[in-house]
């Protein structure tokens, strides 16, 4: 089954049987089935699981889902799952945390495709074929300068996938990169990210502070979960 049908299943079953089959699934295939459920039903589990094992599943989860899920968790417990994690990823949460639900910070992620002007443009291809990222993140490279861990030196520019495509492998991504990409600022509300994803026919937006560090990157899929009505993926019709 898939995450979605697992967690179409479980919301049709009480907490405690909730529980028992999640206590089958390993982590990551639990982390995608947690992404999959509904705000209540997803906080009512992650209440009734040890605080060891979830600590463990939200790491294998993209940094912004798991914001969510401790937005919705709240209060101590939501604390005391950061202080399990490891303190940089804790600290990348905290800070995504702070952002409104649908603001260009709320909806990011922290860990785009970074590499640096002196990376090729082979790196580069390699870096975005890594398996476990998601499409959207896997359409481009943001180069930056150090540190390349967000929130990053200053962003020089972007090398989308079809560029890199079209390059030799030893280029170096400086003499290819796009200078002037449009960007966000973290505070930018919903209707200016989907306007910009719009008008220039994107997928990601890189989310820059005052200083043009690289804070996160804003995608196609993360808007679409805003927009879209909070049960859409359990309507009948839907696959």
């Amino acid at each position: 089954m898939t995450a979605q049908e697992v967690a179409a299943s479980l919301s049709e079953l009480n907490l405690s049987e909730q529980e028992e089959i999640a206590k089958r699934l390993d982590d990551d295939k639990l982390a995608e089935v947690l992404e999959e459920m509904n705000d209540a039903d997803r906080v009512a589990l992650v209440k009734s699981l040890a605080e060891e094992r979830v600590a463990d599943v939200l790491g294998e989860m993209e940094p912004d889902d798991v914001a969510d899920v401790l937005k919705d968790v709240g209060g101590a417990t939501a604390e005391e799952l950061l202080n399990l994690m490891e303190a940089t990823e804790a600290d990348d949460i905290r800070r995504l945390m702070k952002y409104e639900d649908y603001s260009a910070g709320g909806m990011m992620t922290t860990d785009p495709v970074i590499l640096d002007v002196n990376a090729t443009v082979a790196d580069a291809i390699a870096a975005v074929r890594r398996t476990e990222l998601a499409p959207a993140l896997s359409s481009q490279v943001f180069v930056c300068r150090a540190p390349l861990e967000t929130p990053t030196g200053r962003l020089v520019g972007v090398v989308h996938l079809q560029r890199l495509l079209r390059e030799p492998p030893t280029l170096n991504l400086g003499i290819v990169v796009d200078a002037t990409p449009v960007s966000l600022s973290p505070e930018s509300p919903l209707n200016e990210v989907v306007k910009q994803l719009a008008n220039y026919n994107l997928i990601a937006l890189p989310v820059v502070d005052e200083n043009e560090r690289l804070l996160g990157a804003v995608t196609v899929d993360d808007v679409l979960d805003h927009l879209l009505p909070e049960n859409w993926r359990n309507r009948e019709g839907v696959n």
